[in-house]
């Protein structure tokens, strides 16, 4: 497969995948792109990880000379994409709206939000991996919103699918620890845990935060407290977030950072490769690990 048809293909699943209703206004997405290299490499063995700097650039190096290697995956963006992160965020306001937010409320609080993040990331340097990437001459792409939709529609799946036995918050860790990256995860006492709530406390209505680019308003949890949401389920959560959402007295189910970037990595490979007809030697590193479900 050329790396323009990998990149395409990425981009087709992550709208399918996408939490929106409208997925016919989703063209593109500013947080995932083909950061060097040309469009019509061939593209038969990766590298893969969840943050790709500098050093795994050149590790990646060193393994195509000793063994050969045709692309370097990053989850997380770089580049340009790391300057638009902002711009994905958008995507949460469908995600309140539809959680009982006002949409107007949603708007407002989403736009302050992304202001704030896109002056954080912009005085970063952001283009170091890229210009290593160029100066080895090695292939490199990241695909962000597209793996971390995955994640959403198969846990939303998940859970609907469980609801009988979804009671306390205790059930929802059991029914994440019973997926293979949070098992995984789990071993190095990073696995799902109850962060806020005490275990046996009721779930009530859940919110899934595992898409949107990154951590939404701080300012939101008691709207959706006033909406009815009584759980959240979230990758991670920052310190002052955390504050916030104890005062709205929400509940948090902590899934995890990394084991949630990997389901979702794993989920869309998993739909390319069935798309292409073609599997993939995956050479997975920073914290990556490839399971396979198709």
């Amino acid at each position: 497969m050329k790396l323009i048809d990998f990149y395409n293909q990425a981009v087709r699943f992550g709208r399918l995948a996408d939490p929106r209703k409208d997925k016919s206004k989703i063209k593109n997405f500013a947080d995932s792109a083909i950061l060097f290299g040309k469009p019509d490499l061939e593209v038969r063995k990766i590298m893969l990880g969840i943050d790709i700097e500098v050093a795994d650039l050149l590790l990646a190096d060193h393994i195509r000379q000793r063994e050969g290697l045709d692309l370097v995956v990053a989850h997380h963006p770089e580049g340009k994409p790391f300057v638009d992160l902002h711009e994905v965020m958008k995507l949460q306001i469908d995600l309140l709206s539809q959680a009982g937010v006002a949409r107007k409320t949603a708007s407002r609080l989403m736009e302050e939000r992304m202001l704030e993040v896109e002056r954080r990331i912009l005085p970063q340097n952001h283009t170091r991996p890229v210009d290593a990437a160029r100066l080895l001459d090695m292939p490199f792409m990241n695909v962000h919103t597209p793996a971390d939709n995955h994640v959403y529609s198969y846990l939303d799946a998940v859970f609907k699918q469980k609801c009988n036995s979804l009671s306390l918050l205790e059930d929802i860790v059991k029914i994440l620890i019973a997926i293979p990256e949070y098992k995984i995860a789990q071993k190095f006492n990073a696995g799902p845990r109850v962060i806020i709530g005490n275990p046996k406390r009721k779930a009530g209505k859940i919110l899934l935060e595992m898409t949107g680019g990154t951590e939404g308003s701080k300012d939101v949890f008691d709207k959706l407290y006033k909406a009815g949401v009584r759980t959240l389920v979230c990758m991670h959560l920052s310190e002052e977030h955390f504050k916030k959402v104890k005062d709205a007295n929400l509940n948090v189910v902590i899934a995890g950072h990394i084991s949630s970037d990997t389901l979702g990595l794993n989920l869309l490979l998993d739909n390319i490769e069935e798309s292409a007809k073609q599997t993939f030697p995956v050479i997975g590193c920073s914290g990556f690990t490839r399971i396979k479900r198709k």
